[in-house]
């Protein structure tokens, strides 16, 4: 399928990482589903930018911690632009960086409901769509791990454990819809400069960079390139894989 064809959702589209593969992708040829939650303003700014330039691309709002709100997202997707070829699972919270036995039980279960029950939720209501033996034409998704997952998280506790499930999901959905012309892999950031990563000071910040081997941050384009290696042909033979991009750490 050609890249003129295909329809992409990116949640958490408005910023940083979410943002970057919004602009790639439209400029590689999608059409393109810009979710947010609550940052209208960027969305719509980044859509202004796609469609002055040529491209396709629409706003939408939802909750993906919502199922409702998911479904939503996905039935206006589809009138709006056509038929779902591709997904980007990006939107995501760290929640309070704070020991766990300082956090409320609330602040937990949100985590997980937007790290990875929101995860799911988009995830099912793209293989629908794109499931062959639905009638769809197959398609690719891409979820946005970290390398939290592997290294835990600094008093961010939760978040590293719901990014330690999501490679985990994308291995397992990876292999229940591989026959369905479904392709699933994760890409996991490290170190990027989002208005995730903040640091306190420029010495906390240069000894941070020390710890990776290339001596400097990532930026988000260097993500999206990743990701959109993923959704792409060249990658017709990849399904189950959790891409490093993290500068060697």
């Amino acid at each position: 399928m050609n890249a003129e064809k295909k329809v992409l959702i990116v949640t958490g589209g408005s910023r940083g990482i979410g943002a970057a593969t919004s602009l790639k992708a439209a400029q590689m040829g999608y059409s393109v589903c810009i979710n947010y939650e609550k940052n209208s303003k960027t969305a719509n700014q980044i859509v202004g930018e796609i469609n002055s330039n040529g491209g396709k691309a629409i706003a939408v709002q939802a909750d993906i911690s919502s199922a409702k709100e998911v479904e939503q997202l996905f039935k206006i997707t589809e009138i709006e632009l056509g038929a779902l070829s591709s997904l980007v699972n990006n939107a995501g919270i760290s929640g309070p960086r704070s020991k766990l036995i300082d956090l409320n039980v609330s602040e937990i279960k949100h985590i997980f409901e937007v790290n990875l029950l929101g995860y799911f939720y988009c995830a099912k209501e793209a293989i629908k769509r794109m499931s062959r033996s639905s009638g769809g034409q197959g398609g690719a998704i891409v979820n946005i791990s970290s390398q939290a997952a592997e290294f835990g998280g600094n008093h961010l506790t939760p978040y590293a454990a719901s990014k330690a499930a999501i490679n985990n999901f994308t291995l397992s959905l990876s292999r229940e819809v591989a026959l369905e012309g479904i392709r699933v892999n994760a890409v996991s950031p490290g170190i990027i400069e989002t208005d995730q990563h903040d640091f306190p000071n420029e010495m906390v910040l240069k000894n941070k960079k020390k710890e990776i081997p290339m001596g400097r941050l990532g930026t988000p384009q260097e993500v999206a390139n990743a990701i959109l290696w993923l959704l792409s042909d060249k990658a017709e033979y990849v399904t189950g894989a959790v891409l490093p991009v993290a500068g060697g750490r």
